[in-house]
């Protein structure tokens, strides 16, 4: 009866007024309120000195946009933010200065670096692997001197990786690995819902917590709001479980929202990892619908490699903790060694300098001779990551895109069809699931390269939250994925110029409206 009340359903709808609350809408709706009112109190009370208002608000402007060419963002983010300071010259400023000055997060900056650096000689890089790649392709192993500068990524050989092409599959895979655990199960996702998937997921996690397996769940800080009650970590602790949540929201305090933990690990006794797009709730494995079909993808891994993801896991996981342990679960190392091919994974931090997971994606682009195969729930880009998609088409390589047929997010969707046109007119082929709603976020390229992992074609994911994903060099499951791209693509309609003239009137217009302000969505 015990586990039957963890496992009850928590109704969304009282989760509603929240979302509103810690929304970045409702501090942006504020601002601009309060510059309107100024406005119209200056020039109602105080009509004598509304020119020399009107005097400094210029002259302030002007210094603020000064100030915005001296920042380091990319250039759409500053046409943005220039938009934003010109029509409302004194919410304009005080929000990029909000953002800017970060407040708040300056102790999560500077534990985040701390652990960084702490655990960068941690897995240290095998050079039998990096010259077994530099054999076959050089231009893999710059991408991996890149990871390896930005954090702790090494490459890998003697790691299997397993392809799932539907979160049903990833979970009748996951359910029979955490059966085989014997000594740690650390799962960090961004989203955990009360249903059948979680439920029934707790259940092994519960019955492995009592034969002496150390169980470790973190889930992002969003989930209050939104799926999991306040004194969720306090409930699963009553079974054995190790909980704690990432980044609670707190409104107005902070930028908070910036930085969500939008990764999906699980670790296995450092010898099984899982990673994709696939979150533990039950419309990821269709078991309630949505959006139409929910299309999603994750990978197995098995082998050395998952010491990555044990590391990934253990920094997030120690932000909060006094005395950090490291070794004592990295020392579980298991070589497979019928594996084939190079596997690394990587993980994206926000308060850092590098985009990695742009960068990743732009390697591929640019280096591609022949194709270059994508799955994302998103398409909202700055113009270096468009610019690398058409120059790639442009170039001949085979460019092809598949999104939604079925959005989750109607201002997302109007979004990425503003990027439709100019990137159909390059040659990019662009496809619609028609069944539903994609999730997934696969690349493919050239019958050699694969990436699964959980970062999207958006600014969020590309800037603002913390991400992870798979890199695969000529390992035995990319023909799988490509395969499932090529089957995802029988059930798409195409997108055509003809398409585009009779797209619906609200995507057209607030497509266009949205995208002076996209890099803020």
């Amino acid at each position: 009866m015990e586990n039957e009340k963890i496992i009850k359903l928590i109704p969304k709808k009282k989760k509603g007024f929240l979302k509103i609350v810690f929304s970045r809408m409702l501090i942006i709706g504020a601002l601009i309120a309060f510059q309107i009112f100024m406005l119209l109190a200056i020039y109602a009370w105080f009509s004598e000195y509304f020119p020399h208002f009107t005097i400094f608000q210029a002259l302030f402007s002007i210094i603020m946009i000064v100030y915005l060419f001296q920042c380091e963002m990319d250039s759409s983010s500053k046409l943005t933010w220039l938009f934003l300071i010109s029509m409302f010259p004194i919410t304009g400023s005080a929000l990029l200065w909000f953002t800017k000055k970060d407040i708040g997060n300056y102790a999560l900056k500077e534990r985040i670096n701390f652990l960084i650096n702490e655990t960068k000689d941690k897995l240290p890089q095998d050079n039998n692997v990096i010259n077994d790649i530099d054999i076959i392709s050089s231009c893999t192993d710059d991408l991996c001197y890149y990871l390896n500068r930005s954090g702790c990524f090494p490459v890998y050989a003697n790691t299997d990786v397993t392809y799932f092409s539907s979160g049903e599959e990833k979970f009748d895979a996951l359910i029979d690995e955490l059966q085989k655990a014997e000594k740690f199960i650390f799962l960090e996702y961004f989203i955990l819902d009360e249903g059948y998937m979680w439920g029934k997921i707790l259940a092994v996690l519960e019955e492995k917590a009592k034969q002496g397996v150390e169980v470790r769940v973190m889930y992002d800080g969003m989930c209050e709001i939104s799926t999991l009650s306040f004194d969720y970590p306090e409930r699963v602790y009553k079974l054995g479980i190790k909980c704690k949540n990432f980044s609670p929201i707190r409104p107005f305090l902070s930028t908070h929202y910036n930085y969500r933990d939008h990764r999906k690990i699980l670790v296995i006794d450092g010898k099984t990892a899982f990673n994709g797009g696939i979150n533990l709730a039950d419309e990821y494995i269709n078991k309630i619908e949505r959006f139409g079909h929910w299309k999603d993808t994750a990978v197995m891994l098995k082998g050395e490699a998952v010491q990555s993801f044990t590391l990934m896991f253990l920094q997030m996981w120690n932000i909060s903790e006094k005395s950090p342990e490291w070794d004592k679960f990295l020392t579980e190392t298991y070589k497979n060694k019928e594996s084939k091919g190079f596997v690394m994974p990587y993980a994206d931090c926000p308060l850092d300098d590098y985009k990695v997971g742009e960068n990743v994606y732009m390697d591929i682009l640019n280096r591609a001779t022949s194709y270059v195969h994508i799955m994302t729930p998103y398409l909202i880009i700055d113009n270096a990551l468009e610019n690398a998609l058409k120059f790639a088409a442009q170039r001949g390589v085979d460019v092809k895109i598949i999104l939604p047929g079925v959005p989750d997010k109607k201002m997302a969707y109007a979004l990425a069809k503003s990027h439709y046109k100019t990137l159909i007119k390059s040659g990019v082929k662009i496809y619609e699931y028609t069944p539903g709603f994609v999730h997934a976020k696969v690349w493919t390229c050239d019958n050699v390269k694969a990436v699964v992992g959980t970062i999207n074609l958006d600014y969020r994911s590309l800037y603002h939250h913390f991400e992870c994903a798979t890199y695969m060099y000529k390992t035995r499951c990319i023909p799988d994925i490509e395969q499932d791209f090529c089957e995802t693509l029988e059930k798409c309609r195409e997108v055509t110029p003809e398409t585009i003239k009779k797209e619906k009137f609200f995507y057209k217009f607030f497509g266009a409206i949205l995208k002076i302000v996209s890099p803020l969505m």
